[in-house]
């Protein structure tokens, strides 16, 4: 992905009204993952990417789910590199996302 491509997902226009709401908490989780990274809490990076990677998936957003799974594996294991690196990936996505109901 380039510095400037939107990201697309495809909602159910059933979920519409829901849609603001996640990704507002979305940005929260991150900001609270990014203070537990500096931090260095592995227990709160893992349960908050144990969440994000439970939730998105319903509402359509796979990339999330991948990255918080990948961001709780990398807190399980102490990996604070790599997860440092999800951790700019999803700032990235959310930066981009471009939603699309229908």
């Amino acid at each position: 992905m380039t510095p400037n491509t939107m990201v697309v997902v495809h909602v159910d226009a059933e979920l519409e009204a829901l849609i603001p709401r996640f990704l507002a908490n979305q940005q929260t989780a991150l900001s609270t993952m990014q203070e537990a990274w500096r931090q260095q809490d592995g227990e709160t990076l893992r349960k908050l990417g144990h969440s994000m990677k439970g939730a998105a998936g319903g509402y359509g957003f796979d990339a999330v789910t991948d990255m918080g799974g990948a961001i709780e594996q990398a807190a399980k294991a102490g990996n604070y590199p790599e997860v440092a690196a999800w951790l700019a990936s999803l700032a990235h996505y959310l930066e981009r996302v471009e939603v699309v109901y229908g």
